[in-house]
């Protein structure tokens, strides 16, 4: 109540217009701004191709998310979210993601959340992803997730809605149990989606207003594009990522700055082997 969250510490020395625009702006739909940029695979292909030959298996999805952990621990703003027209700093970094426990129209799917403290290196985040997703590809496997929606999907449709109301109520005045924030994949400081193991290219995904989740980056399948770099146009191998972010929690140098950086990982993903030293945001 009166701004305190079990998941986040609010912000009291943010600029005049962050203070007003999360009551201008009410909902993460409303706020919703994109973005979307072609990566050029060369860097990442010749890392792996390195890392292989030291007997250690990396792929494009391992690199880039050990990149988005990487970028919200150096640049912390990227870990805020708006709730009932404050602004909040997350308690950890969060990533969430869908998984298809097999690639089939029928497969089940879920929602994984793991949470990093920002200190991790690419091994350490690539081993506790591979960990997750072995945990959860069983079919007999129920995570916290899977558990709440199970107990959620008994109740007739119309209580659900109700229900789903009264989490929205309860979260919006920082009353919503840990349990369920702990459960829910929409609490989080972004979601990831590789919609190029399914053969199609990015999308960009919308934002839940459920939850607080800020960010939403989609990777596509590897194709060919045109890169205009050096007042030349050339021919190259790559993925595209498409972002979807609130533009409540930082401004657009930010933002920019922040995808500056992302790219800077990318390009050279032997920095990621490094320990990251996590940055906090304003008191």
């Amino acid at each position: 109540m009166f701004g305190y969250r079990s998941d986040g510490r609010k912000l009291k020395n943010v600029p005049p217009f962050f203070k007003i625009i999360p009551s201008v702006m009410l909902t993460r739909n409303d706020s919703q701004v994109y973005f979307k940029q072609d990566i050029v695979l060369n860097a990442m292909d010749d890392y792996i191709s390195k890392k292989l030959e030291e007997g250690i298996r990396l792929s494009y999805m391992d690199i880039i998310y050990a990149t988005v952990v990487r970028i919200i621990a150096e640049r912390p703003s990227l870990n805020r979210f708006a709730m009932n027209g404050r602004l909040y700093a997350r308690d950890g970094i969060y990533l969430s993601l869908a998984i298809k426990k097999s690639l089939s129209d029928t497969g089940q799917e879920t929602t994984l959340k793991i949470r990093y403290d920002g200190t991790e290196n690419i091994f350490e985040i690539k081993d506790k992803l591979e960990e997750t997703i072995k945990q959860n590809k069983d079919t007999e496997t129920s995570n916290n997730t899977d558990n709440m929606a199970g107990i959620l999907s008994k109740i007739p449709t119309g209580f659900v809605r109700f229900a789903v109301k009264i989490f929205s109520f309860l979260d919006k005045h920082g009353l919503l149990p840990r349990v369920v924030i702990n459960a829910s994949p929409f609490h989080t400081s972004a979601f990831l989606t590789n919609v190029g193991s399914l053969g199609i290219d990015t999308i960009y995904h919308h934002l839940y207003n459920f939850g607080t989740t800020s960010m939403f980056f989609a990777m596509g399948k590897k194709k060919k594009s045109f890169i205009y770099e050096d007042d030349e146009i050339k021919k190259e191998k790559c993925i595209t990522i498409a972002f979807v972010g609130d533009e409540r929690i930082c401004d657009g140098y930010y933002y920019a700055s922040s995808f500056r950086s992302f790219i800077k990982y990318l390009n050279h993903p032997e920095l990621l082997e490094e320990p990251g030293e996590p940055k906090k945001d304003i008191i």
